[in-house]
């Protein structure tokens, strides 16, 4: 298709739509503009820059020729921001061309018609391609007619805002790291969409006012969460400025660093959303999905830069401080956190920035006697439960070594801070839906410290009070460690433990068993043992012996085959049977005192 006869088509075309116009002959108009559209689809799909620059710059000298009648633009309105936003993947001149298109479009024909072409012609877009630039020009057309709109605004932006983050929703997560450049573009082009609102809520009073506000601060929230999605290296450094520029709105919103960590400003903003129209605010809602991970992302960010805490008019110290020391506060952070910690969408980075955060929130003072066994933990169990097990996963799967050295750290401090008469059953809860036997290896050493911390205090409140109130107090932990060594030593859907595939945790668990036959042997406390003579027997018999035949047996078998893999089973086997054997001692020791 040469330039020249393109060009004259086109023209013949607009002129076509021009006489359409004046006679009055609504078929004959509608098939010039047809016939204007069909042309600019098939030169598009030719990809060719300067056939495209040519007809793009005869498009705009039609449209904005003092001769040209109103109603002809009317009529091209409804197709041309279609057809043109397909020529912005092919240069940056095409897209500079096509944006001048519809901002002359959006200038000259009605603002609330213009604000329903677009949002048809991006939602036409976003069915068939995730092209970033497809839609650049079209959103910063509505960020420009947005304006435009003179009354009924909170019902207009709630017409936009869903296609717009369906659009934003839709490319991020299918974005790539040779597309950063286009994907940047999208979303200044959705920053210029939270500054149209911004103005239009700046210019109202009362109520629809705080409902424009609490719509725009989710909006921020939702575009928070999408970008922390990015797979771009660096995320932090290469995404910062956009989170930046994002948490200009916050303020405005009345969005806090603690109403955000606590998840009290997503749930104000939808209450006051809900006020206008309680029947279509839940579908309405529907296009925030990720605006309580933005809100809890939108501090992990000011946490790991202090320029954007300053954009978001923070002193993020403060807020820790006032969260470290109020157990419920803690707790509200941790379940926020979990978002961030248990997605697979958001990259290592931001996990690590994450930890750290929750690491900082862990960080307070424990020297002073605290009450939060007082205060009913049960409805904050489930989100750490998600959390702990969000923490594990990373330090299972994560490639940074400091990453998982600090993940340690935050599952140690996390699980610290659960009320004592809690962390049984999540340690319990943990263990037994664990996958991995490193993890369940290193679940079962925890109890360990437990009995260590627990026996450490009994001594001191023993000299102090110069009694033991029945010794029985004493065995909480030893008692509830003997369970999950059961757990492991004699798996309750039967069977003997799978060996050597679960030698880690079957070794925790014995070296567990070994430390409270040598404490409880040692006769230097004051207090009732667990072994009665019947528990020792069960012990004796229906654990460790059966794990000597057990383990008797894969010898005998890896002995016949010297091969590398039998070499591997034997080092696995080794330390097991050693701790084993020493139990075993133990245990009939125990048992002839008995």
């Amino acid at each position: 298709m040469s330039s020249s006869s393109s060009s004259l088509r086109l023209q013949e075309a607009l002129q076509a739509c021009s006489q359409s116009s004046e006679s009055g002959d609504l078929v004959a108009s509608n098939a010039a503009v047809a016939a204007v559209s069909d042309l600019l689809n098939s030169v598009s799909e030719l990809e060719d820059d300067n056939l495209s620059e040519e007809l793009l710059v005869e498009i705009h000298r039609f449209l904005s020729s003092p001769s040209s009648n109103q109603m002809v633009i009317d009529a091209l309105s409804f197709e041309l921001p279609k057809v043109v936003a397909k020529f912005g993947a092919l240069s940056d001149k095409c897209r500079e061309l096509a944006k001048s298109i519809v901002e002359h479009l959006v200038c000259t024909c009605s603002p609330r018609e213009m604000l329903s072409i677009l949002c048809e012609a991006l939602d036409m877009h976003i069915r068939v391609s995730v092209e970033p630039t497809y839609f650049i020009v079209l959103l910063d057309g509505l960020a420009k007619v947005l304006i435009f709109i003179q009354r009924r605004h909170v019902e207009q932006v709630k017409v936009v805002l869903p296609i717009i983050l369906k659009v934003l929703y839709e490319i991020s997560m299918d974005s790539h790291e040779e597309a950063k450049d286009t994907v940047e573009n999208l979303f200044e082009a959705a920053i210029r969409i939270g500054t149209s609102v911004q103005e239009i809520c700046e210019k109202m009073v009362g109520r629809m006012k705080e409902e424009l506000c609490a719509i725009l601060g989710l909006y921020v929230l939702q575009n928070i969460a999408l970008i922390s999605r990015s797979r771009q290296k660096h995320i932090i450094s290469s995404c910062g400025s956009f989170v930046l520029q994002l948490s200009k709105f916050l303020p405005f919103c009345g969005f806090s660093y603690f109403g955000l960590i606590s998840g009290s400003n997503v749930a104000s903003a939808t209450t006051e959303i809900s006020k206008s129209d309680v029947e279509d605010s839940d579908d309405f809602m529907d296009c925030f999905p990720l605006a309580m991970d933005g809100a809890a992302l939108a501090v992990i960010w000011g946490y790991a830069s202090d320029d954007i805490a300053k954009s978001a008019g923070e002193q993020l110290e403060f807020v820790l401080k006032k969260i470290q020391n109020i157990c419920i506060e803690r707790w509200q952070a941790v379940g926020m956190l979990k978002r961030a910690l248990a997605s697979i969408d958001y990259p290592w980075e931001i996990k690590s920035k994450t930890i750290e955060l929750l690491l900082s929130i862990m960080d307070r003072d424990r020297s002073e006697e605290s009450d939060d066994d007082s205060i009913d933990f049960s409805p904050f169990a489930p989100s750490h439960f998600i959390t702990l097990q969000a923490i594990e996963r990373i330090m299972i799967g994560s490639s940074d070594a400091s990453l998982r050295k600090k993940a340690f750290a935050a599952l140690k401090k996390l699980y610290a801070d659960i009320p004592s008469s809690h962390r049984f059953d999540v340690l319990k809860a943990l263990i037994t839906n664990s996958n991995s036997p490193s993890m369940t290896a290193i679940l079962i050493d925890l109890v360990k410290e437990e009995i260590l911390a627990e026996n450490h205090q009994k001594d001191i409140r023993s000299v102090k009070d110069n009694q033991f109130q029945n010794g029985m107090q004493c065995l909480y932990w030893s008692s509830h460690a003997f369970d999950l060594v059961e757990l492991t030593l004699k798996p309750p859907e039967g069977g003997p433990p799978a060996l050597p595939e679960q030698s880690e945790p079957i070794l925790s668990a014995l070296n567990l068993l070994r430390f409270i036959l040598i404490t409880e042997s040692t006769g230097t406390r004051n207090r009732t043992t667990i072994f009665s003579e019947k528990i020792l027997q069960k012990v004796y018999f229906d654990w460790l012996l059966p794990l000597r035949t057990l383990i008797t047996g894969i010898q005998a078998e890896t002995e016949k085959d010297a091969d590398e893999l039998s070499d591997c089973i034997s080092c696995a086997l080794n330390p097991v049977q050693l701790v084993l054997y020493r139990c075993i001692e133990l245990v009939e020791e125990s048992m002839k005192k008995s």
